[in-house]
C-alpha cells in the first residue's frame, strides 16, 4: 500500500452533513496531522476554508442559527449546498455524514457527485442493506468517473464488519456471524437522524413511517419504551459486506442491539462474535468486544477516516470502483 509520504499531505477533507456526526467528525479531524478539514455542508449552506476550518465556531453556528452558512469567514448560504460546494472546494475525499432517510437518499446524492466531474474519496457508514446494493448499482459509473467508493465504514457495518473478516481466517467454514451493540447517548436530540434509522427497524415501524415522525412522535415513542430501542434481527449491511467478501452467506449474519437514549452509559458491551470450524474440525467461537468507554461518534469516525485514508492510497494508484470495509483495511489517521 502506498504510503502517506506518497500522498498529497496533509489530506483535504469535507464532510457532508453536520449533525451528530458530522459535528463528531469536526472534532476527530482536529487533532490529526495527516488530515486537515476543509470543507462541510448542511440543508442550508456550506463552509469553506482551504486553511482549514474551526470546529468550535462551526458547531456554535450551527447550533445557534441552523446553517453553517452563516459562518462570517467562509459560509454560503444555499439550497443546492452539496453540489455548490463540490464544485468550489479543492478536497480531496469526503465522509457522507448524511442520514440515509429516505433509504435512497445517499445514492442520489453520489449520482450528482457523480454528474459534478469531481474526482477523489467517498467514504460512507451506511446502514441498511437495501442502500449498499444501491451503491453496487453504481460501480461502474463511480470507476469511470474516477471515483473511489469506501461503502459502510462505520462501526457496524464497518469496524465489526472488518473484524468478523479478520477472525473468519482462524476457520474452514463460517457458520455464523453475529454482531450485538449497545449504544448510550444522553439526549436523542443530538442525533436525530440516526434514532430516526433505528426506529425504522422496529416491528410495526419502516423508513417511511420514520421518515414522517415528527419530534414529539419520536418523543412519545420513547415516552413509551422509557428512552430504550431494542431491535433484533436488523437489516444491517454487514450482511452482504460478508458475502461480497467471501466470508460466509449473508443469511448467517445477524445484528442487532439496545439504543439508551437518555443515557450516555452504554445498556451492553458491543461485540461480534464468529462462530466457525476449524480445519481440524473443531466449532469454535471468536469474540471481539469494543470498550465501553468508546462512543458511537469514536468507532463510527474513527473507522470512516481510516478507510478515507486508504481510499486516497488507493485513488492515486488509479485505483477506482467500489469497496467495503470487509474488503480493504483501513489505515490509522496520525
Amino acid at each position: 500500500m502506498m504510503n502517506l509520504q506518497q500522498l498529497t499531505s496533509p489530506i483535504r477533507v469535507g464532510v457532508l452533513g453536520f449533525g451528530g456526526l458530522g459535528q463528531a467528525a469536526a472534532r476527530i479531524l482536529a487533532p490529526k496531522q495527516e488530515m486537515i478539514w476543509v470543507a462541510a455542508a448542511d440543508k442550508k449552506g456550506y463552509a469553506y476554508d482551504p486553511r482549514g476550518l474551526n470546529p468550535d465556531t462551526c458547531i456554535t453556528a450551527y447550533q445557534a442559527q441552523g446553517s453553517l452558512g452563516y459562518i462570517e469567514a467562509g459560509g454560503t448560504l444555499s439550497n443546492q449546498s452539496i453540489t455548490d460546494l463540490i464544485s468550489q472546494a479543492d478536497v480531496n475525499g469526503y465522509f457522507l455524514a448524511l442520514p440515509n432517510l429516505p433509504n435512497t437518499f445517499m445514492a442520489s446524492v453520489v449520482q450528482e457527485i457523480i454528474k459534478s466531474g469531481w474526482r477523489g474519496v467517498l467514504v460512507d457508514a451506511l446502514k441498511r442493506t437495501s442502500a449498499v446494493e444501491q451503491m453496487l448499482q453504481l460501480k461502474d459509473s463511480l470507476q469511470a468517473a474516477g471515483i473511489t467508493y469506501m461503502a459502510g465504514c462505520g462501526a457496524t457495518p464497518g469496524l465489526l464488519t472488518a473484524a468478523a473478516a479478520l477472525a473468519a481466517q482462524s476457520y474452514a467454514e463460517i457458520h455464523s456471524v453475529k454482531i450485538t451493540f449497545g449504544v448510550g447517548i444522553a439526549n436523542w436530540e443530538a442525533y436525530r437522524a440516526t434514532i430516526r434509522e433505528d426506529i425504522a427497524h422496529i416491528p410495526g415501524y419502516n423508513v417511511e413511517k420514520a421518515v414522517a415522525m415528527s419530534d414529539a412522535e419520536v418523543e412519545a415513542l420513547l415516552d413509551r419504551t422509557n428512552g430504550i430501542l431494542a431491535l433484533e434481527n436488523m437489516e444491517h449491511a454487514d450482511d452482504i459486506m460478508l458475502e461480497l467478501a467471501g466470508i460466509c452467506p449473508r443469511d448467517r449474519v445477524t445484528v442487532g442491539g439496545v439504543v439508551d437514549t437518555r443515557n450516555p452509559k452504554k445498556p451492553l458491551s458491543t461485540n461480534v462474535q464468529i462462530t466457525g470450524r476449524t480445519f481440524e474440525g473443531k466449532i469454535s467461537t471468536h469474540t471481539f468486544t469494543l470498550g465501553d468507554e468508546t462512543s458511537m461518534a469514536a468507532n463510527v469516525c474513527g473507522p470512516a477516516f481510516g478507510y478515507l485514508k486508504a481510499g486516497i492510497a488507493l485513488n492515486q494508484r488509479g485505483i477506482y470502483g467500489l469497496f467495503t470495509a470487509a474488503e480493504i483495511m483501513p489505515q490509522f489517521v496520525k
